[in-house]
């Protein structure tokens, strides 16, 4: 046996006992997971433990199966000590010390294993990198880092294991990087949690899997700090967080929330598309003050006196002094709208009943004495007793509750986003700082039919103001809306109460039927016996008999508007809008953050043109700036093609240095015609799909021609997928460039550049991104007509 097969050998015995440990750790947790399922639960408080139980036991045994592939992946060989393996999660000799038998990746004592370099070898000898199937050794590599020893330096951590990893074919799912994290990129990792933290990085620079490998890093390290808080990921579209979704899990860490910021409102899913020029409207940070104005243009002054029928011979009116004096008192309050409305409806019903008891208990001879000095002097015969009663009757009023309703509405955010966007008149008087063609942008358009009724909800809004149609640049709009507005929530609370006194007096009669059962032949007698009513009253009982569902931090997170994420990271952060940083900072309001992207590649009109201008009304300069300037999975024949875009954008921006050669150029088809533009690339997609093998082609379009495009190469190419969401499973996929963002593929090919650059403000942006896609290989087809 020669020396290279005596050390797998070796090694796969260490794998082999470290598999054992994990499948012991997994029965485990399934026995202890089973005798949970088989408790009964007898009261409420003991199944809601149960389900506790079980679900801990269920995300154990979920986190175990996920790291059964490359379990250990490396190996440190200290100076002085024995070996350290190095791998996804710690495990522990149950005999003797406890000592660790592998090392979690992200402990402190695994660093060396990522920033020890033949410089600084930070008392390390050797760095063995584990190559794994499944549960099968099939290689190492050897980095000796001994400058006495024979070895050759590199700047690359683990420069065969990186390799591979990079020239290997993508599989529609994004791999972690936790087997070659490179230096810089560890610094970004294990930066400290406080603060806000903005990695720059250019194309192919591992932001993203530095972005998601730092989530399970700070999981790791503060987890009681962040267990209870949860993170929080925003990604730029589902088909991007579906790519990302298997890499945390692949880190044994199931407990992080992946969202865009279409689903950062509950209750809502905004998918919709609108045109790039109404979402830039709509992220303006001017659109909180144009909410701002909404809110107050629903809190009327009426411009004559309403009449208000109290009964067949009673109407009171409502003059519009009296309903200013209310509004502006309540404003003075600084009370959310829905909040206020209760202090505006005592202002104006203690109004009606001044005015009521004026008319119904005015003493005509109060100040007509009967005879020498007994003039009652008082005119108001109506006690407090008698005005309280009036007030009480008057607040249920229909005709009183109806002036409420029209004055001061309770609103919910999507009544009010939606009826200030599908009203001209509304948009003008909120929005006067917009232009007339701005406002005409923004309005959506009516319910057909010359019979549609003034007031009727726009078009694809429900009764309630909910709208079946929100954009992901509506969020932010709903979220600042739920702010202005707050929430008026004694209807809950009332429901609530009736329900905690219905189950009182279930359990109240429930006591009385146990009581009723008791004996009564020694009834004179005291007893001795305790009974269920001696040990718990009707309200305990109600209380643990409460259902209550086990929901976990990210379930509860995804639920609830108003939570503070412990930590946030935003991939492709340079796309958001102001209005999206507005929802986002609310959910964070210890600003402990990590923003990720590159400001070159930002391609919605409403995104970051430099990360200054996005936190400099947040955090002013107190924001920590980090760069990744290696890209690792962009060729260097593809990089020195977007270079040359990259210098249109911006002369003084540097592109990322591309460790690595394809060995192929990228290449450029003249079209003349574009109407052949369908059948060539039909042709060019043949072409690249047997050239990449098993691997994935990625072909990126303008969208105003995506329609027709996708229609030919779907008819003419098998395992293709197009659409809003598309299957980045399939062979071949073919998107936009905003569809591309954050995504690689073996394979690109670029359809009508020009046509890219030209149906865009940030055009060039938009094709840098699209022509760094690629792993190996790049195709350009140009229309020579342009």
């Amino acid at each position: 046996m020669d020396s290279g097969a005596a050390e797998i050998a070796h090694e796969q015995t260490y794998v082999s006992d470290l598999y054992r440990r994990l499948d012991d750790l997994r029965d485990q947790a399934e026995r202890r997971r089973s005798g949970a399922l088989r408790q009964d639960g007898g009261t409420q408080q003991e199944r809601s433990q149960r389900d506790s139980t079980v679900a801990m036991y269920t995300d154990q045994v979920e986190r175990l199966n996920a790291v059964e592939n490359g379990l250990c992946f490396g190996r440190l060989d200290p100076v002085d000590g024995p070996p350290r393996y190095i791998g996804r999660i710690g495990l522990f000799d149950t005999d003797g010390d406890h000592e660790p038998l592998l090392v979690d990746w992200r402990a402190p004592a695994a660093r060396p294993f990522y920033l020890a370099t033949a410089a600084a070898p930070e008392g390390i000898r050797r760095r063995r990198h584990i190559r794994s199937r499944f549960r099968t050794v099939t290689g190492v590599d050897d980095e000796v880092l001994d400058l006495d020893a024979d070895g050759q330096a590199t700047d690359l951590t683990g420069e065969a294991t990186l390799l591979a990893a990079v020239n290997a074919n993508r599989t529609g799912r994004m791999g972690d990087i936790v087997q070659t994290i490179q230096a810089e990129q560890d610094r970004v990792i294990r930066a400290d949690l406080n603060g806000v933290l903005v990695v720059q990085g250019g194309p192919g620079t591992g932001k993203t899997a530095v972005a998601l490998h730092r989530a399970a890093y700070l999981l790791y390290t503060y987890r009681q700090q962040l267990a209870t808080r949860g993170v929080l990921i925003v990604g730029p579209n589902t088909t991007f967080l579906r790519y990302i979704s298997h890499v945390l899990p692949s880190l044994a860490e199931t407990g992080v929330l992946l969202a865009t910021v279409g689903d950062l409102f509950p209750g809502v899913r905004a998918r919709a598309a609108e045109p790039d020029e109404v979402a830039e409207i709509k992220g303006r940070a001017v659109l909180a003050d144009v909410l701002a104005a909404a809110v107050r243009d629903r809190q009327r002054v009426p411009e004559a006196a309403l009449p208000i029928p109290v009964d067949e011979d009673v109407t009171l009116d409502l003059e519009p002094s009296t309903v200013a004096a209310a509004r502006d008192r309540v404003r003075r309050t600084g009370r959310p709208h829905n909040l206020g409305r209760e202090l505006f409806e005592i202002e104006i019903v203690h109004a009606l009943a001044a005015q009521l008891a004026e008319r119904i208990g005015t003493d005509p001879y109060a100040d007509d004495p009967l005879g020498g000095d007994d003039a009652p002097g008082d005119p108001q015969l109506l006690g407090e007793a008698d005005l309280a009663e009036l007030r009480r009757e008057l607040g249920a009023n229909p005709a009183v509750r109806a002036a409420l309703d029209e004055l001061w509405p309770v609103l919910t955010p999507q009544r009010l986003v939606a009826d200030l966007l599908g009203s001209a008149e509304r948009l003008a008087t909120a929005a006067p700082q917009l232009s007339a063609a701005e406002r005409e942008l923004l309005l959506r358009p009516a319910l057909p039919g010359p019979t549609a009724p003034s007031g009727t909800p726009p078009a694809g809004t429900a009764d309630d103001g909910t709208a079946a149609d929100w954009t992901p640049a509506d969020v932010p709009l709903l979220d600042e809306a739920a702010e202005l507005l707050g929430e008026d929530d004694r209807a809950r609370r009332a429901a609530q109460e009736r329900a905690r006194r219905r189950r009182i007096e279930y359990a109240e009669g429930a006591l009385e039927i146990v009581k009723g059962s008791e004996s009564f032949e020694f009834e004179d007698v005291e007893s001795e016996i305790l009974a269920a009513t001696d040990l718990i009253g009707a309200d305990l009982l109600a209380e643990r008999h409460t259902g209550a569902e086990w929901l976990s931090t990210a379930q509860r997170a995804a639920a609830d508007r108003q939570w503070a994420f412990g930590h946030v990271i935003v991939d492709e952060a340079q796309e958001l809008s102001a209005m999206a940083w507005r929802l986002l900072m609310r959910r964070c309001p210890s600003r402990s953050m990590t923003l990720v992207g590159d400001v070159a590649q930002t391609g919605a009109l409403a995104g970051a043109s430099s990360w200054r201008s996005v936190l400099e009304p947040y955090v002013a300069d107190r924001w920590r700036p980090a760069e990744l300037t290696v890209s690792y999975r962009t060729p260097s024949e593809v990089m020195a093609l977007a270079a040359k875009v990259l210098a249109d954008i911006d002369p003084t921006l540097e592109p990322p240095r591309a460790v690595r050669d394809a060995g192929v150029q990228p290449w450029e088809l003249l079209v003349p015609d574009p109407a052949e533009l369908p059948d060539r690339l039909v042709e060019r997609v043949r072409a690249e799909v047997e050239a990449v093998g098993e691997g994935r082609l990625g072909v990126i379009v303008p969208a105003h021609d995506l329609d027709r495009l996708a229609a030919a190469v779907a008819a003419a190419v098998p395992d293709v997928s197009v659409g809003a969401d598309p299957d980045l499973d399939r062979r071949v996929v073919l998107v936009t460039v905003a569809q591309a963002k954050g995504l690689e593929f073996d394979s690109v090919l670029v359809a009508d550049p020009d046509g890219l650059v030209a149906e865009s403000a940030r055009g060039s942006n938009d094709l840098y991104v699209a022509l760094t896609r690629t792993t190996r290989r790049l195709g350009v087809l140009r229309l020579s007509a342009r």
